[in-house]
C-alpha cells in the first residue's frame, strides 16, 4: 500500500515537469505577480482618477450616470459590503493575471502557438508598467479589458459556435458596453465573425438576446431617469468636443442658435479635445456636480456634425493624427493634459483630491468616498515598495511604437501566412479599441492598453503556430501551411 506522501509525489513531479516545459511563461508569470505585489504593499488603497468619484458615487446607489455608463459602478456596488478600495485594486490585479495564464493556456492547447510565441503574447500584459499602474487606478478599464478580451477567446476557442457558446460571447459584450460604449462596436465585429464561419441561425439569436438584454436593459433604466433612451447623455457632448480641436466659425457660420457652441482661441492653439468640454468657461457650460441637459447635447452633436460637414478634411487630419502619430509614438507627451497623464504614473506622494468638490448624485469626493470605504480611502504611499515601482515604470513599458509594429506584424501574417477568420478576430477588435476613440472623443493613453492583448494575440496566432506535418496526401506546394483545426463549416 503506497503511503500518502508517495501517492503526492507523481502530482510533484508532474507539477514540476509542467513548470519545464512552460519555463519561459512561467517566468514571466512570476515577475508579474511579483510586482503586483509590490504595487499593493507600495500603494495601499487605491490611486485616484477624476472618473473615480462617480464610479463610487453609482456605488453608494446605483444610477445610471448622465456622463458615463454605469457598469464599473455597479461592480462596485457588489463588493460595498467589505468597505475596501484595497479589495477593489486586488481584484484588478488578479483579474488580469488570470487573463494571461487562460489565454496562455488557449494559446498553446486550442490555437497551437508554440510556447515561446505564446509566452511573448501575454508578456507585455503581464509586465508593462503602464498596465500594472492602471489596474491599481479606480477606474473602468481593466474590468472592460477582462470582459471583451474574455468574450473573444470565447468565441476564438475551436469548436462549433452554438448557441450557447454565442449566449455567452453576447453576454460579456453586453455587459462590455454598459462599462464602456466604446465595446459595442465589437458586437458587429462578432457578428461578421459567425458570418464568415458560416455559423447557424440559432447562434446569432442567442448573441444578440444577451447582447441586447443587459444594453436594453440599462437604456430603458436609463430612460426612466433621464427622460431618453440611450446610454449617456452625453455623445453629442464628446463629439462636440472632438471637433472643437478644428471647427473654424470665421471661414464657416454655423447656424444661429449654435453659434454660442463656437470653440475659443485660435485653430491650432487650442486645448486637448476631451479637455475643451471640462474646462472653465467651456461654451457647453460644463459645472462639477451638474449634468449636460438633453438641450445642451442635442445642440452639441448638431454642432459636430455642421463642422464636420463643413471641414471633413480637418476632421480626417485630427484623427489621423491621434490614431497614427499620438498612439504609435515612442515617447509620451502629456496629452490630454498635464494633469491627465500624470494620473498614469506612480505617484511620490497622495494625488490632491479636491475633496469638497461636488459630485454627481449628491455629495462630494470626500462623502462618497469615506460611505464606500468608512473611512479607509486614503492612499498610504510605503517605501521602498513604492520607489521600486517607480523606478521599474521608468525602464520597462511598451512604448506605442512597439504596438504598432506589432499590429503590422499581425497584418503581414493574416495575409502571407494565410491566417484564418481566428486571427483577424483578434487584430480587427484591437484596432477597432484604439481607432474607436478618437473617431469619436479624443485619444487618451489608457484607451490603449485594452488593445493591447489582443494585438499580441494577432500576432502569435499569425506566425508562432506550430505546423502540421506533412503527410501522404498532402497537397504539395500549400504542405505544412498552418491550418485551422476546424475551418470546415460550423453547426449550431
Amino acid at each position: 500500500m503506497l503511503s500518502p506522501l508517495s501517492d503526492r509525489l507523481p502530482k510533484g513531479g508532474a507539477a514540476l515537469a509542467v513548470l519545464r516545459g512552460n519555463w519561459l511563461f512561467s517566468a514571466v508569470l512570476l515577475a508579474g505577480v511579483v510586482l503586483r505585489v509590490i504595487v499593493m504593499l507600495g500603494f495601499r488603497g487605491t490611486l485616484w482618477f477624476n472618473d473615480s468619484y462617480d464610479f463610487l458615487a453609482i456605488a453608494n446607489d446605483p444610477f445610471p450616470h448622465p456622463l458615463r455608463p454605469s457598469g464599473y459602478g455597479i461592480f462596485l456596488w457588489t463588493l460595498k459590503p467589505f468597505h475596501s478600495l484595497a479589495l477593489v485594486t486586488a481584484l484588478h490585479h488578479a483579474a488580469i493575471v488570470g487573463v494571461a495564464v487562460v489565454g496562455y493556456r488557449m494559446l498553446v492547447r486550442d490555437f497551437e502557438v508554440r510556447r515561446t510565441w505564446a509566452a511573448l503574447a501575454v508578456t507585455p500584459v503581464l509586465l508593462d508598467s503602464y498596465q500594472i499602474e492602471l489596474e491599481h487606478l479606480l477606474l473602468s478599464d481593466t474590468l472592460f479589458t477582462v470582459l471583451v478580451f474574455g468574450a473573444m477567446l470565447a468565441l476564438a476557442k475551436p469548436g462549433a459556435t452554438g448557441w450557447r457558446r454565442a449566449a455567452l460571447v453576447g453576454a460579456l459584450l453586453g455587459f462590455a458596453a454598459v462599462t464602456r460604449t466604446v465595446g459595442a462596436p465589437l458586437f458587429l465585429i462578432v457578428v461578421l465573425y459567425l458570418l464568415l464561419r458560416r455559423t447557424r441561425w440559432p447562434a446569432y439569436l442567442a448573441l444578440a438576446a444577451t447582447f441586447v438584454l443587459p444594453v436594453g436593459a440599462y437604456a430603458t433604466w436609463f430612460q426612466q431617469e433621464h427622460g431618453r433612451f440611450a446610454m449617456t447623455g452625453t455623445d453629442g457632448i464628446f463629439l462636440w468636443g472632438r471637433t472643437a480641436a478644428f471647427a473654424d466659425c470665421d471661414t464657416f457660420t454655423p447656424p444661429p442658435d449654435l453659434a454660442r457652441l463656437c470653440p475659443y482661441g485660435e485653430k491650432g492653439d487650442r486645448p486637448a479635445s476631451s479637455h475643451q468640454i471640462w474646462k472653465e468657461s467651456s461654451p457647453v457650460g460644463w459645472s462639477n456636480g451638474e449634468a449636460f441637459d438633453e438641450e445642451t447635447n442635442e445642440d452639441a452633436q448638431r454642432f459636430a456634425l455642421w463642422a464636420i460637414r463643413n471641414q471633413p478634411g480637418d476632421y480626417v487630419k485630427v484623427v489621423s493624427y491621434d490614431f497614427f502619430v499620438r498612439t504609435f509614438s515612442w515617447n509620451r507627451s502629456r496629452y490630454p493634459t498635464v494633469g491627465t497623464e500624470a494620473r498614469y504614473h506612480f505617484p511620490t506622494r497622495p494625488t490632491a483630491r479636491k475633496p469638497d468638490l461636488p459630485v454627481l448624485g449628491g455629495g462630494d469626493r470626500r462623502s462618497v468616498v469615506d460611505e464606500y470605504s468608512h473611512g479607509t480611502g486614503r492612499l498610504h504611499i510605503v517605501e521602498p515598495y513604492a520607489g521600486v515601482m517607480r523606478g521599474y515604470q521608468e525602464r520597462v513599458r511598451v512604448p506605442g511604437t512597439v504596438l504598432g509594429i506589432v499590429l503590422l506584424v499581425g497584418a503581414a501574417g493574416i495575409v502571407w501566412r494565410r491566417a484564418r477568420a481566428r486571427t483577424a478576430l483578434f487584430w480587427v477588435s484591437g484596432v477597432t479599441l484604439l481607432a474607436v476613440p478618437p473617431i469619436t472623443v479624443d485619444f487618451d493613453y489608457r484607451y490603449m492598453l485594452p488593445a493591447m492583448p489582443f494585438a499580441c494575440f494577432a500576432a502569435a496566432m499569425a506566425w508562432g503556430r506550430r505546423r502540421v506535418p506533412a503527410g501522404p496526401s498532402s497537397p504539395g506546394p500549400g504542405a505544412g501551411v498552418e491550418e485551422e483545426p476546424d475551418a470546415q463549416p460550423v453547426r449550431a
